[in-house]
């Protein structure tokens, strides 16, 4: 029973999903590193902030979905420990809170580390930025209106794991801001969005059913299919604008690696059925950091 139980907590961390958040700090880094200026205890901090938070998110995604319903034996994915009553609702609530005050504490040394002064204008507006990052993660399942049921968390995936992300890790490193690293910071975006849309596909009939109106959802079959073939090319498109206004040698072009799993995820999705949709999500989210490590590495190189 022990081990079952330790087996539902890992699985309820989602692992698969962590590589996300580490691309972007990842991706900002090598954006800072390649402009010679970095921080490794402030990149550090940002590695633990952003992993914190993303299992946040993955823990109130678990108890607002199954405090709303939506965990239950329609539904496509892996059965959660909540759902099998492995984890009590109690349990993962305690969990909840755990993890928003290790957020707290690590993001709060983060902006210390980043900034220096906590209560100067670019520390406020830090901690502000943090506040709502704790918000979107709660939020996104959990209370009355959440704002992962009327369409929006797409938006938030995009504006958080890829802008606020490689951006602040960039600006924290570098106490500077570059508007076109917003081209390799939305290129990111675009895939962190392409496994959520993953995810909310697989789960699309059992979401329409009980009243959780994703984005999926709302574009239907069809194109949200075309919609994921959008999110993956725009990352591409991006990234190359991004090479060719700051070319300097071929070895920027690494991250093109990703093209040929980033093409077969977007025929599984055209080719098979949502039921069958899962095993791509640890794909294209592992897909994801290999883009960020070749992206940084092409930038180290020159």
């Amino acid at each position: 029973m022990l081990k079952e139980k330790i087996k539902s907590w890992i699985e309820a961390f989602r692992l698969r999903t962590l590589p996300l958040s580490m691309s972007s700090v990842i991706l900002g880094a090598a954006l800072a590193f390649g402009d010679g200026i970095f921080s490794w205890i402030t990149s550090l901090l940002a590695v633990s902030t952003t992993l914190f938070l993303q299992i946040l998110s993955n823990l109130a995604n678990d108890y607002g979905d199954y405090t709303h319903g939506l965990d239950n034996d329609e539904r496509v994915g892996p059965k959660r420990g909540v759902q099998r009553g492995i984890i009590a609702p109690g349990e993962i609530k305690r969990a909840v809170v755990t993890f928003i005050v290790l957020t707290l504490i690590s993001g709060i040394l983060l902006i210390w580390s980043g900034v220096g002064d906590l209560i100067s204008i670019k520390g406020l507006v830090f901690i502000l930025l943090g506040i709502l990052a704790l918000a979107a993660a709660v939020n996104y399942t959990v209370g009355k209106h959440p704002y992962g049921y009327y369409g929006l968390g797409d938006l938030f995936v995009f504006i958080f794991f890829g802008l606020t992300g490689v951006a602040g890790t960039y600006y924290l490193n570098t106490h500077t801001f570059r508007p076109d690293i917003l081209l390799p910071a939305s290129a990111l975006g675009f895939l962190t969005t392409g496994v959520l849309n993953l995810n909310n596909m697989r789960d699309m009939e059992n979401d329409r059913r009980n009243g959780k109106i994703t984005l999926a959802v709302l574009l239907g079959p069809k194109l949200s299919r075309h919609y994921h073939l959008i999110l993956l090319s725009g990352a591409m498109v991006f990234s190359l604008i991004y090479v060719l206004l700051n070319y300097e040698t071929p070895y920027q072009f690494i991250f093109l690696i990703i093209v040929p799993p980033l093409i077969q995820n977007v025929l599984a999705v055209y080719r098979n059925s949502y039921a069958a949709l899962d095993p791509w999500l640890k794909k294209l989210s592992l897909t994801s950091l290999l883009y960020a490590i070749t992206f940084g590495l092409g930038l180290l190189l020159h």
